[in-house]
């Protein structure tokens, strides 16, 4: 799903801890890459908001703190876009299995929101299960694209 096209150059290639520290320093990885790339303030509020979210899932979802376990991250670029994949190492889950957090039921939860964040603040969105296990995220965002 994540196939390299011939116009993407990978600026990030880390891997990170499953703890909550590596999320700020994932975050600020992306947003420097991001920033050099010329995205204008408000698309880096998105793209934090969205890697932070993915960061954390990855940590406390996917591989539950396991300090054996490492969270990965790429940022590619684009001729008009930035990239960015994170995945883990646990045991992985299907997207369609998550609770609407928007249903009545679910407004009051704590969690769940992150997901449509993720989906709200970036171009594409894309959630699967990664081989030989874990879960990947890969976010896009386009530069100067409303």
């Amino acid at each position: 799903m994540s196939e390299q096209r011939s116009e993407e150059v990978q600026v990030v290639d880390a891997e990170f801890d499953s703890t909550l520290e590596s999320v700020d320093s994932a975050e600020d990885a992306v947003l420097h890459a991001a920033g050099k790339f010329g995205f204008d303030e408000e698309d880096l509020h998105k793209i934090g908001i969205a890697v932070r979210e993915s960061m954390v899932n990855a940590v406390v979802h996917g591989n539950r703190y396991n300090i054996r376990k490492k969270v990965h991250l790429k940022v590619k670029r684009g001729e008009d876009r930035i990239i960015v994949e994170i995945r883990d190492e646990g045991e992985g889950f299907e997207l369609e299995k998550i609770p609407d957090p928007l249903a009545e039921e679910n407004l009051l939860r704590h969690s769940g929101r992150g997901i449509l964040l993720m989906q709200s603040f970036m171009d594409e969105f894309e959630m699967y299960r990664a081989d030989p296990k874990g879960t990947e995220v890969r976010l896009v965002k386009y530069r100067g694209k409303d």
